[in-house]
C-alpha cells in the first residue's frame, strides 16, 4: 500500500513538462514555425524572381490574392465591435509591415535586415512591459538576446553596406509587426468567427492600404514574365495565404515572446537558402551563431513568460 506521501507524488510523466510546454503547445509551436521558415524564401524570390525596384507592387500582390484565397474559404465579414480592431491589426500586420519589409529587401543586404528583424522579441517585452501587460522572466529576455547575437553572426559579412532609408523601413517594420503580434495575442479572435476570416480581412486590409503607395513609391519597371508570375504566386499563396494562417494561429495560443522568437528562423532560412541556391559561403563564425540563434530560439519556447492572464493564457 502507498503511503499518503507516495499517492501525492505525480504518477504521469507529462507533469514533468513545463506547464507551457503542453503537447497542444508543441503542435502550435511546430505549426507556426512553418510561417517564419516559409518568410525565409522572401528575400531569394524578391531579388531573384520578382522586378527591380517595385516593392510596394510585391506588397499589395502579396496581400490581396492571399486575401482573397482565405475569404473564398471563410466568408464573411468581422462582427460588429471587431471591424475596427481587425482593420488595426491589417494596418499593422500587413499595410505597414509588407512595404517596410519590402523596401528593406531592396535597398539592405538580407543579413542587416535580418539582424534588425530578430529584434523583435525584445520590442514585444519592451511593449508589453510599457502597457503592463504582462511581465517577462529575465531569461526569456536572455533567449531572446542569445537569439539575436545567432542571427547578427550568422548575418556577418567582409563588407557591410547601410542604406538610410533601408535601414528605417527595416525599424519599423520591425516594431509594426512587434506591435501587431502583442494586439493579436491581446483580442483573439471575435466569437464564432473563423480564425481565417480574420486572417482574410488582415491581408485585404493591408492590400487596400498598400495600394495608393504604388505610383507613389514604385519606379522600376512594370514587367511580368515568368519568372515575375512565379515570383508573386508563391509570395502570395505559400508566403502569404499559408504562412499568415499558421503565424496568426499560433499568435492566438503561444505567449507574445515565444512567437516572436520563432521569426529568429525566417533569416537562418534565408541564410541556408542563400549558400544552397545562391552559392553564397557560409564561414565557420556564421555556422556558429546560426547554432546560437536556433538555441536561443528553442530555449525561448521552453521557458514560461511571467504572469498568466486571467483565462490563463500566458503574456
Amino acid at each position: 500500500m502507498q503511503t499518503p506521501h507516495q499517492q501525492a507524488q505525480p504518477t504521469d510523466a507529462r507533469r514533468l513538462i513545463p506547464p507551457q510546454v503542453t503537447p497542444s503547445a508543441l503542435a502550435f509551436t511546430a505549426t507556426a514555425a512553418l510561417a517564419p521558415i516559409l518568410w525565409g524564401t522572401t528575400y531569394l524570390v524578391t531579388t531573384e524572381l520578382l522586378p527591380p525596384d517595385r516593392p510596394m507592387t510585391a506588397g499589395a500582390l502579396r496581400a490581396v490574392p492571399a486575401g482573397l484565397l482565405l475569404l473564398l474559404i471563410a466568408p464573411g465579414i468581422p462582427a460588429k465591435g471587431w471591424r475596427l480592431k481587425t482593420a488595426t491589426l491589417g494596418v499593422l500586420n500587413i499595410g505597414l509591415f509588407f512595404p517596410m519589409l519590402f523596401v528593406a529587401a531592396y535597398r539592405l543586404p538580407g543579413g542587416i535586415a535580418a539582424v534588425v528583424g530578430s529584434v523583435q522579441p525584445l520590442v514585444i517585452i519592451a511593449i508589453s512591459a510599457a502597457v503592463g501587460w504582462g511581465r517577462t522572466r529575465p531569461v526569456q529576455i536572455g533567449c531572446a538576446g542569445v537569439a539575436v547575437a545567432g542571427v547578427a553572426l550568422t548575418a556577418a559579412a567582409g563588407t557591410v553596406r547601410l542604406d538610410g532609408i533601408g535601414l528605417a523601413a527595416a525599424v519599423v517594420g520591425t516594431v509594426s509587426m512587434a506591435t501587431g503580434i502583442t494586439l493579436t495575442k491581446r483580442w483573439g479572435v471575435a466569437p464564432n468567427t473563423n480564425p481565417l476570416n480574420s486572417t482574410a480581412w488582415q491581408l485585404l486590409v493591408g492590400g487596400i492600404v498598400i495600394g495608393p503607395l504604388i505610383p507613389i513609391v514604385d519606379d522600376g519597371p512594370w514587367a511580368i514574365d515568368g519568372k515575375a508570375v512565379v515570383g508573386y504566386t508563391w509570395l502570395a499563396v505559400v508566403g502569404g495565404a499559408v504562412a499568415y494562417s499558421l503565424w496568426f494561429r499560433g499568435a492566438r495560443h503561444l505567449p507574445s515572446t515565444n512567437i516572436a522568437l520563432l521569426g529568429v528562423l525566417s533569416p537562418l532560412t534565408a541564410a541556408v537558402l542563400g549558400w544552397i541556391v545562391l552559392g553564397q559561403d557560409m564561414t565557420g563564425l556564421q555556422c556558429t551563431g546560426f547554432g546560437i540563434a536556433l538555441i536561443g530560439s528553442i530555449a525561448g519556447q521552453l521557458v514560461a513568460t511571467g504572469r498568466r492572464d486571467r483565462s490563463g493564457n500566458g503574456r
